[in-house]
């Protein structure tokens, strides 16, 4: 029923093994690293924002900040009135915004002419400028109203014996308003300037890093998108960025092995088709040119060559028959549609219907068939019908390929993991560099008989889909003295 040849070569490769994520250590957290990052920046901006105000404060006269308006205003006079006597043909206006330009508190200056010069820009007041005038009015017209204003809040300023203005300071509320009024533009700036170079330290030293390995990762699943299966990210980092790598790069190896999976089963299935085309094509070439002959009657006239015909139309329409049931067992057996069932088999009696089922066979041929069960091989838990069929092809196979007067040996003997059935025969045997691919559909190591009548390639691929669904396992040989040998390992029950 069966030839030397063998079953499909399946591709086995199965997923990744499982992979379990190492735990985390907090601080190679993206989420702590740019929480902490930040506050450490942010820290370093307050601790410089900090050295700012410390150094506008110190380079602020701090008696500017205490004194009262009157104090100051009689202070900035006396200094005015030195700065003129040393010079006279100073402008009084620059000397006042030279001096007193970066003082706290608005001071202006009511001269002698009536104009007013300020320290800086702002609106003076009405009611400020009316008193200081009141006084000054009062001191012109009035005698005695002079020992009244000994204390005036509008101080003159003297040089050469002359008046040239009024001081006057406008209360700022306190030091720090005065320090704010003064310097909070200045320090304004300065924090805006602070805040925007520490938003781009956090994306320069934080953010930068990340978005180039995001584009790494995105880099890679657009290749893998686009078909190449080689893609991989980078896992470096060991945060969620590297964790998130890594399960991509398991992915990709994953997809990479099932793509080659398929591309494996894609020329089995090629294979297979061309195979089943030419062992379907050779009885059916037979079979249609002999038919077509005897429908010639000039050309077949005697009866035996008719009924010679008709023998071998017969034949080659049983090995067509053959041939379809066994494809059609083997996608069963592969395909999981077949269920075992299994019971406590007789090993002596399979050998026994094993032994007369090719009693015919090797009879004519003068092959002794010798069957042995060792003890504690004598039964096995299996599905019956099954084994026995497996065994069958064996037998077959190896009858085949035993030269007349030659000898088949089937034997069971219990081992390790189970029990060990073994068929030897005493043939030419398997050449070495075929016995890998003796299991593959439609596979013969004799290929000048592939196109004869020795089997239609699929009985060793059942002998293994039966075993394997029974999980055992079976192997091929050669023994010493010449001939091949086949074991089958069924496992303890």
């Amino acid at each position: 029923m069966s030839s030397r040849e063998g079953g499909s070569r399946r591709a086995n490769g199965g997923p990744a093994p499982g992979h379990t994520a190492t735990p985390q250590a907090w601080y190679r957290s993206l989420y702590w690293r740019v929480a902490l990052g930040t506050l450490a920046l942010m820290l370093l901006l307050l601790a410089v924002q900090a050295a700012v105000v410390i150094w506008v404060v110190g380079q602020t006269d701090r008696s500017m900040l205490t004194r009262p308006p009157v104090g100051l205003a009689r202070l900035i006079a006396e200094d005015l009135g030195a700065a003129v006597e040393s010079d006279p043909g100073a402008d009084l206006e620059d000397l006042l915004r030279d001096s007193f330009g970066r003082t706290p508190q608005n001071v202006f200056v009511l001269l002698a002419d009536g104009r007013v010069i300020t320290n800086r820009r702002f609106a003076v007041p009405d009611v400020m400028l009316a008193a200081v005038r009141r006084q000054r009015i009062a001191l012109d017209d009035d005698g005695p109203a002079r020992a009244r204003f000994r204390g005036r809040r509008f101080p003159p300023v003297r040089a050469g014996g002359q008046v040239r203005g009024w001081v006057a300071v406008l209360p700022a509320g306190g030091p720090i308003e005065a320090a704010l009024a003064a310097y909070g533009p200045s320090l304004l700036g300065a924090g805006a300037l602070l805040l925007v170079v520490g938003t781009l330290g956090v994306m320069f030293f934080i953010l930068t890093p990340t978005r180039r390995r995001l584009r790494s990762l995105e880099a890679a699943a657009a290749a893998l998108g686009a078909g190449d299966t080689l893609a991989r990210a980078p896992e470096g980092g060991g945060d969620e960025i590297a964790a998130l790598s890594s399960a991509f790069n398991r992915m990709a190896a994953e997809l990479e092995s099932r793509l080659d999976q398929l591309h494996k089963a894609d020329l089995v299935r090629r294979q297979l088709l061309a195979d089943v085309s030419h062992e379907l094509m050779t009885p059916l070439t037979a079979i249609r040119g002999y038919l077509e002959t005897l429908a010639m009657p000039a050309v077949v006239r005697d009866e035996p060559t008719r009924e010679r015909y008709l023998r071998i139309v017969t034949e080659e329409t049983q090995r067509l028959e053959a041939l379809i049931g066994d494809l059609l067992d083997l996608a069963r057996l592969e395909g999981g549609g077949v269920d075992v069932e299994s019971a406590d088999v007789s090993v002596a009696a399979l050998f026994d219907r094993v032994a007369e089922r090719h009693g015919m066979a090797t009879a004519l041929r003068r092959i002794e068939l010798r069957t042995a069960v060792e003890p504690g091989a004598g039964r096995v838990r299996a599905d019956g019908r099954r084994l026995e069929q497996a065994l069958q092809n064996l037998v077959a196979n190896a009858v085949r390929h035993t030269p007349d007067g030659g000898r088949v040996t089937v034997t069971a003997a219990r081992v390790d993991d189970g029990v060990r059935i073994s068929v030897e025969d005493t043939g030419r045997g398997v050449p070495a560099e075929h016995l890998p691919l003796i299991f593959d559909r439609f596979y013969k190591s004799d290929p000048a008989r592939a196109a004869g009548h020795a089997g239609s390639g699929l009985g060793l691929s059942i002998v293994k889909a039966i075993v394997e669904l029974h999980g055992g396992r079976v192997s091929a040989g050669n023994v010493a003295g010449g001939g091949a040998r086949f074991e089958v390992v069924l496992p303890a029950q």
